[in-house]
């Protein structure tokens, strides 16, 4: 029985033609994404450290290991090759975790199909959040028995602050519970394990306090923006360098106007408890995961870095005004702590999403349908 031209199975369990969809839709993004003027983007590529220590300037300090004027489009070059290694390792530890099969495609959709995640990781092409998340992945697959593993951590939040400072609370909270859970959890505590860790967190601490009160441009902003134009491949693109004031904006001004936004940003708060409660099989799975884990010390422990995580995102949302990248990255936080508790030991085994639950059905193709959540305001 066929309806509207489409075999009844396919609209019984439509998973395979929503991954399709997800397909189009982010060409569609990436289409719309590349004739748009990559402003913040572009100025992180030229900045580096030419003039001592400061902040935002690690990925500015490589680009210019390699080129000495920095061309538009390496924007969405260097953009894309990390959104491509994403998935890929995304991809990577989904099979590795759960396997592709047709009971774990809605799982699929509803993690890598998310407008929270891969959609707007696109949307946001050539910003700094996205390398959070193919660490915290790196991290996921790597072997974890050795101190090694919680050294590699540490350089990935030391790479993570010194690209943004704001990783400290966006990412690092998350690859903590990673290295928790991975680690601690199956190595046990000890003094090394201990020492090493608590060393590891108070040197990477150190170094977003010195990013963030340290870190800012020692020169006056005329000679900072002459630097920058002798490091452009088209000097004439000055509309690119608008936003050289935020490498001299103190945490306090940053604060006031984000708090001056909030009457009109605080508007789209429904917008994103709305695309939240569009994911609540994916939620209810993870309650699954978690109520399954073996052991009472498990369980609590994961709820208590899901609250860490979301604290830490709270204050973020009081200090930086980009609700719209917030609110998606704690979701794909939430995915990958998904990931990191199907590791732990399980007493029982928990049942996939369903796939051929109306409802879930439709969730699944809203959130397919929606191309991105936004920068700062939903869509």
């Amino acid at each position: 029985m066929r309806r509207c031209g489409v075999p009844a199975s396919l609209w019984q369990n439509p998973w395979r033609l929503l991954l399709a969809i997800n397909a189009a839709v982010l060409v569609g993004v990436f289409l719309h994404k590349i004739q748009l003027p990559p402003y913040v983007p572009y100025i992180h590529l030229l900045v580096d450290y030419h003039f001592g220590f400061i902040k935002r300037a690690l990925i500015g300090a490589i680009v210019a290991l390699f080129t000495a004027k920095v061309p538009v489009w390496l924007v969405f070059a260097l953009g894309g090759v990390t959104w491509l290694a994403t998935l890929g390792l995304y991809a990577r530890l989904f099979q590795k975790a759960f396997g592709f099969t047709a009971k774990t495609l809605p799982l699929f959709v509803f993690t890598a199909g998310s407008p929270f995640f891969l959609k707007n990781f696109m949307h946001t092409l050539g910003h700094f959040d996205i390398y959070g998340c193919a660490l915290a992945i790196v991290l996921l697959l790597m072997p974890a028995g050795s101190l090694l593993f919680v050294a590699t951590a540490t350089l990935f939040s030391i790479m993570l602050v010194l690209i943004h400072h704001i990783h400290l609370l966006m990412y690092v909270p998350t690859i903590i519970t990673i290295v928790v859970i991975r680690h601690y959890l199956a190595c046990g505590c000890n003094r090394t394990n201990n020492t090493f860790g608590v060393a590891a967190f108070a040197i990477v601490s150190a170094l977003f306090f010195a990013a963030q009160f340290l870190g800012t441009m020692p020169i006056p902003e005329a000679d900072f923006v002459a630097y920058l134009k002798s490091r452009m491949a088209d000097p004439s693109r000055t509309d690119l360098l608008q936003f050289s004031y935020i490498w001299y904006q103190p945490l306090a001004k940053e604060v006031a106007d984000t708090w001056g936004r909030l009457p009109h940003n605080i508007l789209g708060v429904p917008v994103f408890a709305a695309l939240i409660w569009l994911h609540t099989p994916l939620w209810r799975y993870l309650a699954s995961l978690i109520d399954a884990l073996a052991k009472d010390m498990h369980r609590r422990l994961v709820l208590a870095a899901v609250i860490g995580v979301s604290l830490a995102y709270l204050v973020m949302f009081a200090m930086v005004f980009d609700y719209s990248r917030w609110i998606s990255n704690w979701a794909v936080c939430m995915f990958l702590i998904l990931h990191a508790v199907k590791m732990l030991p399980a007493a029982r085994e928990t049942p996939p999403i369903p796939a051929e639950d109306r409802k879930t059905n439709t969730f699944g193709l809203i959130l397919t349908l929606i191309p991105r959540v936004g920068i700062i305001r939903p869509f």
